[in-house]
């Protein structure tokens, strides 16, 4: 048995291997090539594999840590602010889709529960494929993964209700309303057990295993807690993914979040491979060729359709029309949980075989082709924003949706009211700079400006959004946005506009710098490298370094684009933290420059102790370190001496060691 599943998983690496590699080549996604792996290997292709069952098993883990890591990155006060976005978006999306699909299968002679079922399978999209893209092009915390993933809860969560109204579909009695309000009451009561649980419980039990200073440990018990919450919610006849999803919550607010997600980083990309391939064995592709257009047409209509109705849907609730064409795209596709509807339906007989076959078909190629979709979404984007619409329609577009043309010059424009944008704007007041605020949150927008704020609604992807803020004649633009290609195309755009213009973005991810500063900005702020520098910086003032040279190598880092970091050089710091015994004085380290009033004096003439009530601790020359040095000690340029006295004392002392300065208290 064991030998036999082994053989299955070196059959399944061998041609993803061989797959991925050529498909790197060509440019097609990963997830793409997981898909042929399964069609190739499955009992519809060649046939190596025909017992599915233990993939199957490989998947449904794959999903589960996939929604899990999902989960650890939107807290509860993320999802109580996307709360329209799932509630009402989700809402719209679903019936608008199921009222859509029962149209058209009406004109086809489709019977009322067939039409309504089939509404149930096509209104869902797949979390897995479009997050899992969003994760890979690092855009995970952007408007359109918000709303993708906002509409996608609502789909999962809509799943339960589906399943409990396929018997009446098929012709069976069961107490529909007793099951809804039943099903209502417990997912309160998830919900308010699992937030209880990250408030009060994760936080002891994980600070109790981390303290037992035991990374395996710690990786159990966040697998644990994933399994647990997971169980839980598959017990009480929820999806395991929803379960996954409440299990990476729990763990979004702890102080362990990172570590937990770095941790599940490996299992959550292996297991999830399998879960694709998997989806690519369910394809019979001899059924597929026996009727190729009918296959082709149903593809492109479910993906129109369901383009439309999510878009639709999306600017409904005010979103912007660059933001409803994106999430509309992504969600186009038909997901991995129609495949859990279809089951059941099949023994219901609401579906036949030909048409199980016929949705498996439709389902895998619009996953096949949501990398595609997602990846066309910001040139389709451009697309609409630039056709003659009026109205709500060019909302984050088109110049009449904003407030007038600002009359200002030689101003500061600000891409984003985030935190660092909220920052810099109040910065920017306090030092009295003109400035104006672009974002694309109508809510922000709305709050902001009723409050006196500059900011005004728009998709600075777009130039008359960028005229508006009257760019032509601005001073410095600053990006402060999570959607990394829409930063690329506001710099490329700006620097276009304004040649002189001064640009400035932050990004999450050391690796954007090189394209946005190719593209034409000026600086850029990756929040990774701006944390190391932080980082080493305190650490080597806790060793003492002089600040000049601490000064220096923060310079040189930035000066060579962030290369030092790379290749970091031999410099060492080798001198105690004696700060931590003599915690009410300040311990600094003065290096003695040339022509300062100390080099070539002794530390008897200079007499630091009586003159300046500071204490020579030791004196590091090049690699010998003098300690307790006596008075007929001299000091060199390059010298570093270690010093200890009150704050005042040292900032006295320290001016000696600078050219320039006198005192008549050194002879």
């Amino acid at each position: 048995m064991i030998a036999g599943y082994l053989y299955s998983i070196i059959i399944i690496f061998t041609f993803a291997i061989l797959i991925i590699a050529i498909g790197n080549k060509v440019k097609i996604p990963g997830i793409v090539g997981f898909i042929l792996t399964g069609i190739l290997i499955g009992p519809y292709g060649f046939g190596l594999i025909r017992q599915t069952e233990f993939v199957d098993v490989l998947a449904e883990i794959g999903i589960v840590f996939l929604l899990f890591t999902i989960g650890m990155q939107f807290s509860f006060r993320t999802l109580y602010e996307m709360r329209k976005i799932v509630l009402i978006g989700g809402s719209l999306q679903v019936l608008a889709t199921i009222l859509a699909t029962m149209a058209i299968s009406h004109f086809f002679g489709v019977s009322f529960a067939q039409g309504l079922f089939f509404g149930f399978l096509i209104c869902h999209s797949s979390t897995a494929i479009t997050l899992k893209l969003y994760q890979d092009r690092a855009e995970i915390e952007s408007p359109q993964a918000r709303v993708t993933l906002g509409v996608s809860i609502f789909q999962d969560i809509i799943t339960i209700p589906m399943l409990i109204a396929l018997p009446i579909l098929a012709g069976e009695t069961t107490d529909i309303t007793g099951a809804m309000v039943t099903l209502g009451i417990t997912l309160v009561i998830l919900f308010a057990a699992v937030l209880g649980i990250s408030i009060y419980l994760i936080p002891r039990f994980m600070n109790r295993i981390t303290g037992i200073r035991s990374p395996e440990l710690f990786l159990l018990s966040i697998l644990l807690i994933c399994f647990v919450v997971t169980y839980i919610t598959a017990s009480i006849g929820l999806s395991l993914a929803l379960g996954a999803f409440l299990a990476g919550l729990t763990l979004s607010e702890s102080d362990y979040f990172h570590q937990a997600f770095a941790s599940i980083i490996p299992f959550r990309d292996i297991f999830t491979s399998f879960f694709f391939i998997s989806i690519g064995m369910l394809l019979n592709v001899g059924f597929l060729l026996g009727d190729p257009l009918l296959i082709v047409a149903l593809v492109v209509g479910v993906l129109i359709v369901k383009a439309v109705v999510a878009g639709g849907s999306t600017l409904a609730i005010g979103n912007s029309l660059r933001t409803s064409v994106l999430s509309g795209l992504a969600l186009a596709n038909i997901g991995e949980f129609a495949f859990i509807l279809s089951i059941p339906g099949r023994e219901y007989g609401l579906i036949s075989d030909s048409g199980e076959q016929i949705f498996l078909a439709v389902t895998v190629l619009t996953m096949s082709l949501t990398p595609l979709a997602v990846t066309m979404g910001p040139k389709s984007a451009d697309f609409f924003c630039r056709l003659p619409l009026g109205g709500r329609f060019k909302a984050g577009c088109a110049a009449d949706t904003v407030h007038p043309v600002l009359s200002q010059s030689d101003h500061l424009v600000i891409v984003g009211y985030g935190l660092n944008g909220k920052n810099l704007a109040n910065a920017a007041k306090a030092g009295r700079i003109p400035y104006v605020v672009i974002d694309l949150n109508p809510s922000t927008v709305a709050r902001e400006h009723s409050a006196g704020e500059n900011i005004f609604f728009g998709d600075a992807t777009n130039a008359e959004i960028l005229t508006h803020a009257n760019i032509e004649q601005a001073r410095i633009l600053v990006i402060v946005i999570n959607d990394p290609l829409s930063a690329r195309a506001i710099t490329a755009l700006a620097r276009q506009m304004n040649p002189h213009l001064s640009i400035i973005v932050r990004t999450r991810f050391l690796s954007e710098v090189k394209r946005l500063i190719d593209l034409g900005a000026d600086e850029v702020i990756p929040e990774e490298f701006e944390t190391s520098v932080e980082i080493f910086t305190r650490v080597l003032k806790k060793y003492l370094i002089p600040e000049v040279t601490i000064d220096r190598f923060v310079h040189d880092v930035r000066a060579d684009t962030y290369e030092v970091l790379r290749n970091p050089s031999n410099t060492s710091a080798d001198l105690a933290d004696l700060g931590r015994s003599v915690p009410n004085l300040q311990i600094a380290t003065l290096r003695v420059e040339p022509g300062s009033p100390v080099h070539e004096k002794t530390l008897g003439e200079l007499n630091v102790r009586k003159n300046y009530s500071v204490s020579i601790l030791a004196i590091k020359r090049n690699n010998e370190v003098i300690e307790n040095p006596s008075g007929d000690v001299g000091l060199s340029s390059g010298d570093d001496v270690i010093a200890i006295g009150t704050h005042d004392a040292i900032g006295v002392l320290a001016g000696l060691f600078r050219p320039g300065e006198r005192d008549e208290r050194i002879s």
